[in-house]
């Protein structure tokens, strides 16, 4: 959901600032202007922040007259240099504003340049996804190496307002058998937090700011999940140990054109099903073809006896077609 309980809002037909004072729906919320509630589509309004922030002033509206002087050659405004990332061991997403300038000399925010960093002694492959509003806009597989910076792409700074959420999955370069097979992060970045962290840049007078993804690379664990029951009324406590478990996946692909292994499919989707509820993840995406439909069946019968499922849907996607099923969790 885009919006929360008392975030502040702006109505862009009447340029009002309100306050959200409850969801109705996924698409319309009741907001407090002044005193006067009412409901409103979640298209009519914005965060303010973005107004802020990236609105350049006019006269008319402000209805100043700010005279020009001459600019003499020692007058000149020096731009600003940018140092090396202030980031400490780990691997971290950074966040280099790009600023243009307004009538009136002052900084407003265009984009950011969105850079992997990597201070740790180790190589890895990468596969970096970004998503707005839960829809997928942009991808890249590619290496980083030791004590180095890569660059992603730019992010306009307009679209930081449609709840984006950056995806990474990391390998090893140099396998490890003692390392896990893959680690998957994701950041998600609300627009209280970003312009939070834009004050803090200026204040402190650093070029960038960033996100920790990920302090140390993972050890590889065991293939052992402890089963879900509730024979004895007791539910296992995964969160006393996460930090031990593998990482799990946001998606698992089972599809494979011999059904002679289906109890192997069912097996990996039984890890990596319980995988996600000890990290508790919100959703499992399960890739399992068309094909004759035995396995989407038999998984689907599988998740029917799972309270910890909300839902499950097998409907067209962008990637997979109807080959998949996004299964959702409730805690």
């Amino acid at each position: 959901m885009k919006y929360q309980l008392g975030d502040k809002v702006l109505v862009l037909h009447s340029n009002e600032e309100g306050e959200v004072v409850d969801i109705i729906n996924d698409k319309m919320v009741l907001i407090d202007v002044d005193g006067v509630r009412f409901p409103v589509y979640m298209d009519q309004i914005d965060f303010p922040y973005f107004k802020m922030f990236s609105e350049k002033k006019s006269f008319d509206k402000l209805r100043i007259e700010k005279k020009k002087d001459k600019v003499y050659i020692d007058n000149i405004k020096k731009e600003k240099t940018t140092s090396k990332y202030k980031v400490s061991e780990g691997v971290w997403l950074s966040f280099l504003p790009v600023f243009d300038k307004d009538i009136f000399d002052d900084d407003v925010v265009e984009s950011f340049k969105l850079y992997l960093i990597n201070q740790t002694d180790e190589p890895y492959n990468f596969t970096y996804r970004i998503n707005f509003s839960g829809s997928p806009d942009f991808e890249l597989k590619n290496q980083i190496f030791s004590l180095t910076d890569f660059y992603l792409h730019d992010v306009p700074f307009e679209e930081m307002n449609d709840a984006p959420k950056f995806e990474f999955d990391f390998s090893l370069i140099n396998t490890d058998k003692k390392k896990s097979s893959h680690f998957e992060t994701a950041l998600k970045i609300k627009a209280k937090a970003l312009f939070k962290k834009i004050e803090e840049m200026k204040m402190k007078n650093e070029p960038t700011f960033s996100f920790l993804l990920f302090e140390k690379y993972p050890d590889k664990v065991e293939d052992v999940i402890p089963e879900y029951t509730n024979t004895q009324g007791l539910l296992y406590d995964a969160s006393k140990v996460k930090q031990n478990l593998e990482p799990a996946r946001s998606v698992i692909d089972l599809h494979v054109e011999n059904f002679e292994i289906l109890s192997l499919q069912l097996n990996t989707f039984e890890k990596y099903y319980n995988l996600a509820l000890a990290h508790h993840q919100p959703n499992l995406i399960v890739i399992h073809g068309i094909g004759t439909g035995k396995l989407r069946e038999e998984i689907h019968e599988i998740l029917k006896s799972k309270k910890e499922v909300k839902s499950f849907v097998n409907q067209y996607h962008h990637n997979f077609g109807f080959g998949a099923t996004e299964i959702f969790f409730q805690y």
